[in-house]
């Protein structure tokens, strides 16, 4: 019975149905919470330095979609997972592009995709993409790996960490312990400070700025939960 669900699961018409409901419970949630940015002039003061690389943490990846404006394109690394491919789905019809595979920089590099990822977020980052992915190792929650800080290199863009929290949601028991926020609430959308990181970084510098990311990203989750009236650790 598992195998024959899972093989199921894998079948495109479910993974259709499946993106399609997760869209659309998506755009309930964003249309039923009141929603303040912070900083109020975001979109106005990173204008100058897009497109940017938006970096968040795993868990917290459903309502990314939402920061995108039409006049601010953007595009979102997706793995080859079945789940993913849900969420590729969901993305695509909350109009924002995807980009097909791992963003591990270790072993899995070849196996998952990562160099036509990375290949690929280049491309979008040239095309004046905003380009938006996880900043987690892969299983390892909250803690940022190097593969963002490489694309900044390689690509000359700024790293923009953000955080999205909802006052009203639930709290899965998996490894990111993922956020899936609930309709009827007030949220708020955190931008941190631009980390920039130079083409000539050598190891030690990317490793400070991979710190100094995951600092920024947790501070800014923090606060986020605080403002909406909630903690961090609440399920």
């Amino acid at each position: 019975m598992t195998f024959s669900l899972r093989k199921l699961s894998r079948t495109s018409w479910v993974q259709q149905i499946a993106g399609f409901i997760a869209a659309e419970f998506l755009r309930l949630v964003w249309w039923t919470n009141r929603f303040t940015y912070d900083p109020p002039d975001v979109y106005q003061r990173i204008e100058p330095d897009m497109p940017v690389i938006v970096a968040f943490w795993h868990g917290q990846h459903f309502m990314m979609p939402f920061l995108k404006r039409k006049q601010y394109p953007a595009k979102v690394l997706i793995s080859r997972h079945r789940d993913g491919e849900i969420n590729a789905i969901a993305a695509e019809r909350l109009e924002v592009g995807t980009v097909r595979g791992s963003g591990d920089h270790g072993s899995s590099f070849h196996r998952k995709g990562g160099v036509q990822a990375f290949k690929g977020m280049l491309r979008a980052l040239e095309e004046r993409y905003n380009m938006a992915l996880t900043a987690d190792v892969p299983k390892v929650s909250r803690k940022a790996g190097l593969g963002i800080i490489m694309l900044a290199r390689e690509s000359g863009r700024p790293i923009m960490p953000v955080a999205i929290a909802t006052s009203r949601f639930r709290r899965l028991k998996n490894w990111d312990r993922s956020v899936i926020h609930l309709p009827f609430g007030r949220g708020i959308i955190m931008a941190g400070e631009l980390i920039r990181v130079p083409g000539d970084a050598d190891s030690e510098t990317m490793e400070v700025l991979r710190q100094q990311l995951e600092t920024r990203l947790n501070e800014i989750t923090r606060r986020a939960y605080a403002t909406v009236g909630r903690s961090d650790g609440d399920s």
